[in-house]
């Protein structure tokens, strides 16, 4: 038992570091990362994304030829200023550099700055916190006091009708994602007796 113990312990290190290097990889080298949302931003406040599907303001750049070419929302933009970005965020390092730094940030729990808001992650979990723990027991709390009782009664009540529709309706209720499951709460909670959405929704 304790060599078992021990092995799921040990195997809590290389699943982190595959979670750490998978998400690296993402916001390192897929399009409409921080350096061309921060372009973005600067000329004038749209989506990245409307760079890469042809939309925005970009499709009037596209003849010009003073920017990267890395990056497709910036041309027109001096080299000089997207290498102070690129430094800005990291991006003048090899990428094993960055994954090795990035670590060692982890580790002393220096999580820098939040992308959207002017404040440091600590502060943001801090922030953020009472009410990640208020949703976690309550949610926990619901969850114990209807699966008990629940599994109770189903197993006194084993092969019956109660038995066979409840467990379809579980079946079913696992089978909807969570998203999907909260944006229907959202519009069946807002929308009063008529349907129409209540005044204290919006």
């Amino acid at each position: 038992m304790g060599a078992y113990i021990l092995r799921r312990l040990l195997l809590i290190i290389p699943t982190l570091l595959g979670i750490m290097l998978i998400n690296f990889a993402l916001v390192q080298f897929v399009p409409g990362g921080p350096v061309e949302q921060a372009i973005a931003r600067i000329q004038g406040g749209g989506d990245v994304f409307e760079g890469f599907s042809g939309g925005g303001s970009d499709a009037g750049n596209a003849a010009d030829t003073g920017g990267n070419e890395n990056y497709v929302g910036a041309r027109g933009l001096p080299p000089e200023f997207i290498a102070e970005l690129e430094k800005e965020f990291g991006f003048d390092k090899p990428p094993v550099e960055r994954f090795v730094n990035m670590l060692w940030n982890y580790m002393r729990f220096d999580f820098g700055d939040s992308y959207f808001r002017s404040i440091s992650v600590i502060e943001l979990i801090k922030e953020k916190l009472p009410v990640s723990i208020t949703l976690g027991l309550w949610s926990t709390l619901i969850a114990y006091l209807v699966s008990i009782p629940l599994g109770i009664r189903k197993a006194v009540k084993d092969g019956t009708a109660f038995d066979t529709w409840t467990s379809g309706a579980i079946i079913a209720a696992y089978a909807i994602p969570g998203f999907l499951f909260a944006i229907l709460l959202l519009v069946l909670l807002r929308a009063g007796p008529t349907g129409r959405y209540s005044r204290c929704g919006g």
